[in-house]
């Protein structure tokens, strides 16, 4: 006999074998199945921070010096990725300019360069700038790089920014604009004209065109061939003498108290004058660009190129008013050259 007997159990009795087998197979699943749960969460939180190492490590900024780093930036747009560039620090910035300043040239020129886009002049439609509210929100969109034009070159853009005219709210609203570009980092690069008398027959001359559409019905305010540029500058407007001397000086002012009101500014001030002498400036303008030098090229072709008394139907009276003035540095055309 067993020295320790058994007896029948008199509680419940255990499950049937195959029923018990299946518990502990489920059982083995559910531990498996928060094992594994376990292993996925660890091993994405370990490839999202080796991501973030990888593109802290991509990213990690060039060497600027310290007074430029407020104007570098690394902006995210929300329409699109910029893909490998997308470390690739940019640099806002803004032509302020008038009509008939070379502006439209200036803006050719700079985007022949593969990493500068200048968008034209996105203020000439009055409702993206009724109020400053209107004013920000446009410049917001623009320079979070989601500003999309034929000039875009999106992945790659070193250099970003648009074209202003003073008479599209610019001065109407300076204290907000100059407190936004300074927060911003936004360079500015002020182009005006140093002789403000061809200024105004170019606008004269312009503002004729719109009316007359003198090629094939067209208004053109630039020209690509020296053909059209030839039908232009046919025209010869008439100045009122009675008004051009404080029209020539409420320009001259009204540039001025641009410059004094934005003189707080990263800046660059500019004369078309100064870049038809000497092409030089223009590797000045990448370098305040911080992109690569490199020959601008446009296709534009100047309108007026013949000496002023060619451009002018009373010439005689303009010379006449203005001859023994202060302006009568205008009147020969030596501050021009072809």
């Amino acid at each position: 006999m067993h020295p320790y007997p058994l007896k029948g159990s008199k509680g419940a009795s255990l499950p049937p074998r195959p029923t018990l087998v299946f518990l502990i197979a489920l059982f083995g699943l559910y531990v498996c199945y928060l094992s594994f749960n376990q292993i996925r969460m660890e091993s994405k939180h370990v490839e999202e921070n080796g991501a973030q190492e990888q593109d802290e490590h991509v990213c990690a900024k060039p060497y600027v010096p310290s007074e430029e780093l407020p104007y570098v930036h690394f902006p995210k747009p929300k329409g699109y990725s910029r893909a490998e560039c997308s470390c690739n620090p940019v640099r806002f910035f803004v032509i302020v300019s008038m009509q008939r300043s070379g502006s439209g040239w200036f803006e050719t020129l700079l985007n022949s360069h593969p990493n500068i886009s200048s968008n034209g002049e996105i203020f000439n439609r009055v409702d993206r700038r009724q109020n400053i509210s209107s004013i920000v929100q446009t410049l917001d969109k623009l320079y979070d790089l989601d500003w999309l034009t034929s000039a875009a070159k999106n992945e790659c853009t070193a250099a970003f920014g648009f074209k202003w005219m003073l008479n599209q709210g610019f001065m109407d609203h300076h204290d907000e604009i100059l407190s936004y570009l300074n927060k911003k980092g936004v360079s500015v690069i002020f182009l005006f004209r140093r002789n403000t008398l061809r200024r105004l027959i170019s606008v004269l001359a312009n503002n004729y065109d719109r009316d007359a559409k003198q090629l094939n019905g067209t208004h053109k305010s630039h020209v690509h061939s020296e053909e059209e540029a030839e039908i232009l500058a046919k025209f010869k407007p008439e100045l009122d003498v009675s008004t051009l001397v404080s029209n020539i000086r409420d320009v001259e002012k009204y540039m001025g108290d641009c410059l004094d009101s934005f003189n707080t500014t990263r800046r660059m001030i500019l004369y078309y004058e100064d870049i038809i002498r000497n092409r030089n400036v223009l590797f000045q303008v990448q370098e305040f660009l911080g992109v690569p030098v490199r020959k601008l090229v446009s296709r534009q072709v100047k309108i007026h190129t013949r000496p002023l008394p060619d451009l002018v139907r009373n010439w005689e009276d303009v010379n006449s008013r203005l001859n023994r003035t202060e302006y009568a540095r205008f009147l020969d055309g030596a501050d021009y050259v072809k």
